[in-house]
This record gives C-alpha cells, sequence and structure tokens, in this order.
C-alpha cells in the first residue's frame, strides 16, 4: 500500500510543505522507506519547514521573476530602439540618393566610396588642394581610369546637402569648353563627394598670389586669353542655356586652369537657376568682400548683372595682379582695385594699372579694351553694365567698346532707402537700376559710388560675407535684411 499527498496549483507557481502528519497502521510489516523504496515517505523523509523560512524564499522567488521581467522588458525596449535608428538612417541614405539621382539630368558616373578613399590616400591631409563652398578639395587618382582627380567632399548638413544638391544638379547638365568637368558622384557614410576634372595650375588665385614659379607662365597671351574665355562660359550661362544659371561666387579663386592655361569656371556650390526674363531673385547674400556688386550686397537681388560685376573685378585682377582689397604698400589703408584702377583712369594713365611682373610686355591696345572692360563691368549702376555676351564681341573686336566715364562721380541711395543696421531690416519691393532706388549727381554719365550709412561696418582687412537674415518670396512685400560675418 502507498500513502502520499499531492497538490495543484492551476498553473501558477507555489510551494507546498507538509510541516506534520501521523500514520499509524495495524497488522503491516514495519519496513524502512529509505532502503526499499525511494517514492515512499516517512516523517523522517521530509524536512520540517518553519514558517519564516517559507516566507523567505517566497521573497526571493518574486523577486527574481520580477527582476527579470523589467530587464526583459528593457532589452526589448532598447533593441526596438537601435533597430528603428538603424532603419531611419538608412531610409535616409536611401531617399537622399533618390532625390539626387532625380536631381541629375544627364546623370555622371556614381563612384563608390571605397574608390575614391583608396585614389584620396584615405583623405590625407597631404591631399588637400583647396577649399570650395562647404567643402574641402583633395587630389585624387582613379585607379579604374588611371586619370588624375579632383574630389570635393563634404559632411552631409542639411546647408551642405543644400549645396551639394544646387551644385550637382546646375553643372551635370552643362558642356562648355571653360567649365571644370564634372566627373561624377558619391553619397555614403554622412558624406557628399563631387569628382571633378583635375586643374593641374590650380586657381588663378594660386598663380597670381601664392605660387611664384608660376608667375613666369601668365604671360600677357594667357592672361588675356583667360578674360576671353571666363566671358565665353558666362555669356553661355546668362544666354544660351535652358534656363538663366546665376553661379554667385565669380572670383579669382574659383577660375581654375587647365594644362593651356584656358580658363575653367568651378565651384557652383552657391548657383540659382532661374527662368530667362523673369525678376531677380531674392535670396541669401553670400559671397566675398570685393566681388559682391552692390545692389546685391544691399538687398540680396541676384540676377546675371551681379556676376558681370563680379566678372569685372577677376578681369582687373588679372590685369593688374592685384587682390581686390589689399593693404596699402608701405602704408596702413586698405586700397580698394575697383577705385585704383578707376582714379588712373581719370588721370589718363590706366596703363600704369597693369602688372609689373610682365615688366611692359603686353599689347597696349590689348590691355587698354581688358581695363575698359573691367571698368564697365563693374558699374555700381547695374544697368549701365554691359551683358557678357556684348564683353565677348568687344574682347574678339567684334563690336566697339563700352563707354567709360572720365571722372568718378558720387551717387547715394535715397534717404527713403535702408541706411542704418536698423533701417536695412527693410528693403522696398519696387526698386530698380541699382536695385535699390538711388539718385543721380550732377553728372550723370559718371561711375557713381555707393555709400551706406556709417552704422554699417564692412571690414576690408577681413573676408566679408553679408548673409542676408529673411529670404523674401517674389513680389511678396517683406522686408530684407543681412548680417556682417567675418570668415
Amino acid at each position: 500500500m502507498y500513502l502520499g499527498f499531492s497538490g495543484s496549483t492551476e498553473g501558477s507557481q507555489e510551494t507546498h510543505s507538509i510541516e506534520n502528519w501521523s500514520f499509524r497502521s495495524f497488522g503491516i510489516k514495519r519496513f524502512n522507506p529509505r532502503m526499499v523504496n525511494p517514492h515512499n515517505v516517512s516523517t523522517n523523509a521530509v524536512p520540517i519547514r518553519s514558517p519564516n523560512r517559507w516566507n523567505n524564499n517566497r521573497k526571493k522567488t518574486f523577486g527574481l521573476g520580477f527582476g527579470l521581467e523589467v530587464s526583459g522588458s528593457v532589452f526589448i525596449l532598447a533593441g526596438m530602439a537601435v533597430f528603428g535608428y538603424v532603419s531611419v538612417k538608412k531610409w535616409r541614405e536611401m531617399k537622399t540618393e533618390m532625390n539626387i539621382k532625380a536631381e541629375v539630368k544627364r546623370n555622371p558616373r556614381e563612384f563608390s566610396y571605397k574608390e575614391l578613399k583608396t585614389a584620396t590616400n584615405n583623405f590625407h591631409s597631404s591631399q588637400i588642394i583647396g577649399h570650395g563652398s562647404f567643402g574641402t578639395v583633395y587630389k585624387a587618382f582613379i585607379l579604374s581610369s588611371g586619370t588624375p582627380a579632383a574630389v570635393k567632399r563634404s559632411l552631409r548638413s542639411s546647408e551642405a546637402k543644400s549645396e551639394f544638391l544646387a551644385e550637382l544638379s546646375a553643372i551635370a547638365g552643362l558642356r562648355h569648353k571653360n567649365l571644370v568637368q564634372l566627373l561624377g558622384w558619391c553619397v555614403k557614410k554622412g558624406e557628399l563627394l563631387l569628382v571633378y576634372e583635375l586643374m593641374p595650375y590650380g586657381s588663378i588665385d594660386s598663380v597670381l598670389y601664392k605660387d611664384p614659379d608660376h608667375w613666369g607662365f601668365l604671360k600677357w597671351v594667357h592672361r588675356y586669353k583667360i578674360a576671353i574665355g571666363l566671358a565665353s562660359v558666362l555669356a553661355y550661362l546668362h544666354q544660351e542655356c535652358d534656363k538663366l544659371v546665376i553661379h554667385r561666387d565669380i572670383k579669382s579663386s574659383n577660375v581654375m586652369l587647365d594644362a593651356n592655361l584656358n580658363a575653367r569656371l568651378g565651384d557652383f556650390g552657391l548657383a540659382k537657376l532661374i527662368d530667362h526674363n523673369k525678376s531677380p531673385i531674392s535670396t541669401l547674400t553670400a559671397g566675398t568682400a570685393g566681388y559682391l556688386a552692390p545692389e546685391y550686397l544691399h538687398c540680396g537681388k541676384a540676377n546675371d548683372k551681379t556676376d558681370v560685376y563680379s566678372y569685372g573685378v577677376v578681369v582687373l585682377e588679372v590685369c593688374c595682379g592685384r587682390r581686390p582689397i589689399e593693404r596699402e604698400i608701405g602704408g596702413p589703408n586698405m586700397v580698394n582695385l575697383v577705385d585704383w584702377v578707376w582714379d588712373l583712369h581719370t588721370k589718363g594713365e590706366v596703363l600704369g594699372a597693369i602688372d609689373k611682373r610682365l615688366n611692359g610686355e603686353f599689347d597696349e591696345a590689348e590691355a587698354r579694351r581688358l581695363l575698359m572692360v573691367g571698368l564697365s563691368c563693374v558699374n555700381p549702376r547695374s544697368d549701365m553694365r554691359p551683358s557678357m555676351r556684348r564683353v565677348l564681341q568687344v574682347l574678339n573686336r567684334e563690336a566697339e567698346e563700352t563707354e567709360v566715364p572720365n571722372v568718378k562721380p558720387k551717387v547715394s541711395f535715397s534717404s527713403g532707402m535702408p541706411l542704418s543696421v536698423e533701417d536695412l531690416m527693410r528693403c522696398e519691393e519696387h526698386v530698380q537700376a541699382l536695385n535699390c532706388e538711388a539718385e543721380e549727381s550732377e553728372v550723370p554719365n559718371l561711375k557713381p559710388n555707393v555709400s551706406f550709412s556709417s552704422n554699417i561696418s564692412l571690414s576690408v582687412e577681413d573676408p566679408v560675407r553679408c548673409e542676408e537674415h529673411d529670404e523674401r518670396e517674389e513680389g511678396d512685400g517683406s522686408d530684407c535684411g543681412f548680417e556682417i560675418r567675418i570668415d
């Protein structure tokens, strides 16, 4: 006969203990249950547990179960968060690449990140050859094609992304012999990369001011050819493309020189595409001191004439071998290149502005023509500036030179226009001529001087960028303003 105990918990976890029991038998032989059958129990086989010990074990079991449940929940939530972050990041990368491909009309080659990393020696600092808008430029050697290249690398910030897309969409569909050719692009690992044809002599800025070994190569014939090439590509951008392409950042450091010292315009990070015959766009004013047209600096309106002004400054640089703003030789004052050349023109000594490093070896007729073209392009009156097609015709001797006033007149913005930092937050929508209403002095055909209020401080000793705080929609009559930022 077997005796025992059983209990049911209906699925939950419980502990049952027999604390006391007794048994009596009559007529049955006694035996030792430990020796005969391990399944039999007796008073000696079951430990007697005290109530306190049983309660302690129950608490320990409950704590262990609760801890496992909490830690398991936290682990699952953490896993879901990591998975969500990775998924969103991957989705954004895919969306960015899709947007870029949609922006590119003719879809240049897409390089792998690994290939560009190898080509630039892991983006080593020794490979840096320059800096563009929102990016560093590296010298690279593309193994697949066996050709040198320049790789522009930008981090994927929202600002860099917009500039990247602007540059890619602006230049991908353009074809001109005086443009730096875009070879391809790459978007990977939080970086945006553009691959360009490598220019062996770098930029005009580098040749004129930073590399004395190349000064001897830049003869007058090369300088005149540079002016023609740059005029040709700007005429193409302004009048021959499906849309008007406004570069907005024409300066000597963005004009490259190929192996034959031909001008190649690059860095379209600030470029804007608008329909032909459309009103000037109001946008964030950005650029470098000395290259910005007065009306663009004042009201942030960019059009083809603002590019013409910047072209004129570059032409004067090429002729004179001087920066747009530099310190006076042997003195503390800063000299504006446009004013300096215009003063020489007033004195009838404009040829005295030609770079002395040429040692007088230049064609005087070409030099005078090129200087007059430069001065006509930097006229503060935007409506008095020639078109780039007209400039190209003059340089090719296909049209008469544009008349340039001998005396420098003074023109100031009307009293109703913003002349202080506070007033600059308000621009009138009906601006004309200078894109901000202007009044002429007693001599109407002379070069005006644009004067701002003394409350505005533009230091010529530092590169300056003027950025408009609020971008206006065309025709909405809203206010506009800008801030002065030192790079």
